[in-house]
């Protein structure tokens, strides 16, 4: 009776902090939003830029503060040595809950650039935020249905076109391009139904990794190569907020880009689609067995998610 009156005085005043710090956050975001869209482009817009990159990692940093009222809860974390706050990295990890996301800010704030995220174009009009995540720098790709490409051949491959157009600017700034290969977070059911050859994994999709790729060619200086585990099962928000996660694992390491995979079109070129698929499984197959090696004869599902 105690420890659940606990959980839920500690996971209300986590989440009542963490909203008003969001809030006052996202406040400061939109002004200086305002402030760049009207400064001349060069330094004064860069600076703006700054400014609220800065916004954003004191945004995830307050939220690392709450984190220790989570006193139970153990960090296991293995980070590269060799990690540069001004660097510019493609940032990808496996995916079991939408707690990763706050792991990986956790984990790589201020000791990697302010993550960035691909987007949708139809979310730039998103009231308040779309224009918050446009001063940030989020990329907005416009993307299009197999409907449109069977009425419109043509615009075959122009999604590659829009993400480079998206990008452009992000290949002058330091950045962390976050994406989840997977595409969704992992279950068993879903393992099963795409028959994954994985064991705590799912099929890892190249679409977005080939665009980031594509689009930041030699710009790109690293692969940031992220493992999450929770041992006791993926959490959901309000075990993770109200400190019923005991313990988390992350292993971050640095890994080269191959020519093969920097800038190239596989889209139209076969040889390159072939080439981005089997670095992505090469690396997949990798991570697969150090979560087995991790797990040390745990079931999948207690590597894994816990929560449908």
């Amino acid at each position: 009776m105690l420890t659940t009156l606990r959980y839920i005085l500690q996971g209300t005043f986590v989440l009542l902090a963490v909203s008003i710090n969001t809030i006052i956050s996202t406040l400061i975001i939109f002004v200086l939003a305002v402030v760049k869209l009207f400064a001349p482009k060069g330094p004064a817009r860069n600076a703006v830029t700054h400014w609220l990159s800065s916004v954003g990692e004191y945004w995830i940093s307050f939220n690392k503060l709450m984190a220790r009222f989570l006193y139970q809860m153990q960090w296991d974390i293995n980070l590269p040595d060799d990690l540069k706050i001004d660097g510019r990295y493609l940032v990808f990890s496996n995916h079991q809950s939408w707690v990763d996301i706050l792991v990986l800010q956790h984990c790589l704030n201020r000791r990697a650039p302010f993550m960035r995220f691909l987007l949708k174009q139809e979310l730039i009009w998103v009231p308040f935020l779309g224009f918050c995540w446009w001063a940030l720098d989020m990329a907005f790709l416009r993307r299009y249905s197999k409907a449109q490409l069977l009425k419109h051949p043509e615009l075959r491959g122009k999604d590659l076109e829009n993400a480079a157009r998206a990008c452009e600017k992000l290949k002058h700034i330091p950045v962390s391009m976050m994406a989840f290969p997977e595409g969704t977070r992992f279950t068993e059911a879903k393992q099963r139904q795409q028959n994954s050859p994985f064991r705590y994994l799912l099929r890892p999709r190249y679409g977005g990794i080939g665009q980031v790729l594509y689009s930041f060619d030699e710009a790109l200086d690293y692969l940031i190569d992220v493992t999450i585990t929770y041992p006791d099962g993926a959490p959901d928000l309000w075990q993770f907020v109200s400190g019923q996660v005991k313990r988390v694992c992350v292993d971050v390491r640095l890994r080269p880009i191959g020519k093969e995979v920097r800038g190239q079109d596989f889209r139209q070129d076969a040889a390159a689609k072939q080439a981005l698929k089997e670095w992505l499984t090469r690396l997949w197959t990798e991570k697969d067995n150090f979560i087995a090696a991790s797990a040390g004869g745990r079931t999948a599902g207690n590597v894994g998610n816990k929560n449908a």
